[in-house]
């Protein structure tokens, strides 16, 4: 019996041998890193954002149209027989922007800044989809330590039965004490077939967070060496590094830009356009061709636009300034997150400690109450409710250990670290200017850089 308690004691604390074979964290969040769909969605919100570059980039080059006209004709002489015909045109017209008020540079610059800003978002989703790895990955384990102590404690209270009904057989206890053993017997049964279905739950989440079926999992990563040294340089981190606030500061770059691109509308334009056709005009039967060429110049000032574009104006130095102020949201946001991931890691530290005295003293306790129910001094009912201080005290501890782990790495979430690069994840990283360099200077061609 005492060899079952210990056996509990080693499952409650996590110290059980993990085979060689089993899942790593590394593992976990590289499969999360390379198959999660939110973060691949993210990946090709970004190579979308990358084409608005190559089309803020078109207004600089030239605009190539074709066309062909094909028209009938009846003409009715008075005196004279009537005529008819087909007539066509065949032209090409090019027209190149030379100066529209500085609107298409604006608009690259904007568009190469919103850019940025959604490479920094991207960042951010990476980091909140190995952070949501991490937290299945924990909950898994966490999960499976609870199955096993319930398990354990069905056993023992199985022994207890067993032993209640052997020492009313010889007279030396009452039905009172089977039937109080069976009732926690019972409540022992529900709590397992809880478990279950809690570690299940988090068997899915893991699966969908990862791509890939929990099996024996083990942690491999050691977090402290990203973790800061003290809470003010935690502050400093995250404002210096998160990428929230970056991304926010790069969308008050889009915003600046899209107000001097509605501006220029209000300015002069100037273009060049080039023609050249040829017509077919067939009369009684010989064919009449006429080619034709020109080149205009053209130069645009507005005066009065019925009120849209200063409207236009106004509405862009309004988002500007919510651009502004959204930075101060992420910065307040990103500093209450590492505040409390910060006091929630020292918390779930100091849990850890009680909950590790806890067991040793609830397991000591148990002993000492089974030693003395042998001599009389203890009822059964007294090894129940110490056994169950005992599983209350090792849950307690591995909810601890859980919450230290994703607190670890909320921490380092919330100052901006959490990623594959720092942490040494065996996997190709994903390198979106890859892509921006493939498409921003594109002049032509319908395919993806990958072949779509």
């Amino acid at each position: 019996m005492n060899g079952a308690l210990k056996l509990a004691a080693l499952v409650g604390l996590g110290l059980a041998a993990q085979p060689v074979h089993a899942q790593s964290l590394s593992q976990a969040l590289a499969s999360a890193y390379a198959n999660n769909p939110t973060l691949n969605a993210a990946r090709a919100l970004t190579r979308s954002t990358h084409e608005g570059v190559a089309i803020a980039r078109g207004g600089f080059r030239p605009q190539v149209f074709g066309s062909a006209d094909i028209a009938g004709r009846t003409l009715n002489n008075t005196p004279g027989p009537t005529e008819t015909g087909i007539d066509s045109t065949l032209s090409l017209n090019v027209e190149q922007n030379l100066f529209n008020g500085f609107q298409t540079i604006n608009a690259t610059r904007g568009a190469e800044s919103a850019v940025r800003a959604q490479q920094e978002a991207l960042r951010s989703t990476e980091q909140d989809t190995l952070l949501s790895a991490v937290t299945a990955f924990a909950d898994v384990i966490q999960n499976t330590e609870i199955l096993r102590l319930n398990r354990n404690n069905l056993e023992f209270l199985n022994e207890q039965v067993r032993a209640s009904q052997d020492r009313f057989e010889v007279g030396e206890g009452t039905r009172t004490d089977i039937s109080q053993a069976q009732a926690d017997r019972q409540a022992a049964v529900s709590q397992v077939l809880s478990s279950e279905a809690n570690l299940a739950a988090a068997r899915a989440v893991f699966f969908q967070v990862t791509g890939i079926e929990a099996k024996k999992l083990r942690r491999d990563i050691k977090i402290n060496r990203l973790l800061p040294k003290s809470l003010r340089a935690a502050l400093a981190s995250g404002a210096r590094e998160h990428p929230d606030i970056m991304s926010a500061l790069h969308n008050v770059d889009t915003a600046a830009f899209n107000v001097k691109e509605q501006e220029g509308a209000l300015l002069p334009t100037l273009s060049v356009e080039g023609n050249v056709s040829t017509q077919f005009h067939p009369v009684a039967g010989v064919s009449d061709r006429v080619d034709s060429a020109s080149v205009v110049g053209r130069l645009t000032v507005p005066i009065y636009q019925g009120g849209i574009v200063s409207a236009q104006v106004r509405q862009s130095k309004e988002q500007l300034g919510q651009a502004r102020i959204n930075v101060d949201v992420a910065r307040d946001q990103i500093r209450a997150e590492v505040v409390s991931a910060w006091n929630n890691l020292l918390a779930a530290n100091a849990s850890i400690r009680a909950a590790q005295a806890g067991v040793r003293a609830a397991e000591l306790a148990l002993d000492g109450v089974i030693e003395e129910q042998r001599v009389g001094q203890r009822t059964r009912l007294d090894i129940l409710d110490q056994q169950s201080t005992l599983i209350d005290a090792q849950i307690t501890l591995a909810q601890a250990r859980r919450s230290q782990l994703v607190f670890a790495y909320t921490l380092v979430s919330s100052i901006g670290r959490l990623d594959a690069r720092q942490l040494n994840l065996r996997i190709a990283l994903h390198n979106p200017n890859k892509h921006y360099k493939k498409v921003r200077d594109k002049w032509i061609g319908l395919r993806t850089p990958d072949g779509r």
